[in-house]
């Protein structure tokens, strides 16, 4: 099942919480959650910190620090246990799921 807000109770059951994190402003964010109704939590990684801690920066067309699609199952907030390195895709939850029983 691919991760859409419908699958967020599903993660929640499995006791993982999801979020988003994007080089997008804070009021980008805002402007998705009340268009579309998101209802996970966004977090802006303005600087690029972020993308590069977690080892996902790209330059595509001499853009620095764009971030590669990925999801990552964080334990403890600060042990990662999974990545997924995406495309076009979605994250798939039941491989989300499967990760934090193994």
């Amino acid at each position: 099942m691919p991760l859409t807000t419908a699958g967020v109770p599903v993660l929640a059951a499995a006791g993982v919480r999801p979020l988003a994190i994007s080089r997008d402003s804070v009021w980008s964010h805002a402007a998705w959650t009340n268009s579309l109704g998101v209802d996970v939590p966004l977090l802006s990684d303005w600087n690029g910190e972020a993308i590069r801690a977690f080892g996902v920066a790209m330059e595509p067309l001499g853009m620095a620090d764009v971030a590669k699609r990925s999801s990552f199952l964080v334990e403890d907030g600060s042990t990662v246990v999974e990545s997924w390195m995406l495309g076009p895709e979605l994250p798939d939850i039941d491989a989300v799921i499967a990760a934090t029983s193994g």
